[in-house]
């Protein structure tokens, strides 16, 4: 190994300790070895993103993936460092659970609780209380819930339609509660709810999800063009360059897409 490589295998331990907050692994293997290399000295240090943001792309795809050391490691180290409150965290599970599964995020939820207990039992001191759940934010009049629900759909997807209310999967599941509350609630921001949504649905091959989801992220600006790229890269070190290839893909259309609209709406009479 040459001097150079030394000195940019030390910068990725330093950058590993800053991020995970606890010492990187000693043994040189080339999975350890690159993943210094690469993934910490270089991505996790790239200006495009912030080292929260990152946390939200990370996040869903460690719980994803089954990962049980990295997922532990991840939530301890959002937590640990603060980049992450206790309710974004909570929030980041729920919002997992509708676009990647219940299942896989019941687990991530008892991860969640045990590196918070874990935390606070290292600083000697015992977890705050729980926030309250009631009362929600958003209506509790079905009617009223389904009306927001449809603009919130609106709004979020920059679509000038909402699904129709005419079976349970659009009423009560898309309408009633994904945009009707889950959206809305004020535990976690847009920007950091379309970091999470994007990498949910590009690791699970959902055609019309991605696109829909990285065109909204893209239209409403709470993502730049810089920062989308930049997400398909973290991703890619997270869940694998296959699927990051698809996601690539998508977002250069997407980018066409948008950049297309702005220019059509730039040129339209006012």
């Amino acid at each position: 190994m040459t001097t150079v490589d030394i000195d940019r295998l030390e910068r990725g331990r330093r950058a590993f300790e800053d991020v995970m907050t606890f010492a990187a692994p000693e043994d040189s293997t080339p999975a350890t070895i690159n993943m210094l290399d690469f993934v910490f000295a270089e991505v996790w240090q790239r200006p495009m993103l912030s080292r929260r943001a990152r946390r939200f792309i990370t996040l869903p795809c460690v719980a994803a993936a089954d990962a049980e050391g990295p997922l532990r490691d991840h939530v301890y180290a959002a937590l640990h460092s603060e980049d992450v409150t206790i309710v974004e965290m909570q929030e980041t599970v729920l919002h997992f659970a509708v676009y990647a599964g219940w299942p896989k995020a019941s687990r991530f939820n008892m991860v969640v609780d045990e590196q918070w207990e874990r935390i606070h039992r290292e600083r000697g001191v015992a977890p705050p209380p729980a926030p309250a759940l009631l009362p929600l934010p958003t209506p509790s009049d079905p009617e009223a819930r389904l009306a927001v629900g449809e603009q919130s759909f609106k709004d979020i997807n920059c679509l000038p339609y909402a699904p129709l209310r005419d079976n349970p999967f659009q009423g009560a599941g898309i309408l009633n509660f994904v945009f009707g509350e889950m959206w809305l609630r004020p535990g976690l921001g847009m920007k950091e709810r379309r970091l999470v949504t994007v990498a949910c649905v590009a690791f699970q091959d959902a055609p019309y999800p991605i696109l829909s989801h990285v065109y909204a992220a893209l239209k409403s600006r709470d993502v730049s063009f810089d920062e989308m790229d930049e997400l398909a890269l973290h991703f890619a070190a997270y869940y694998g360059w296959p699927k990051a290839s698809h996601l690539n893909q998508v977002i250069g259309e997407q980018k066409l897409r948008v950049s297309q609209e702005w220019s059509a709406e730039a040129g339209a009479p006012s």
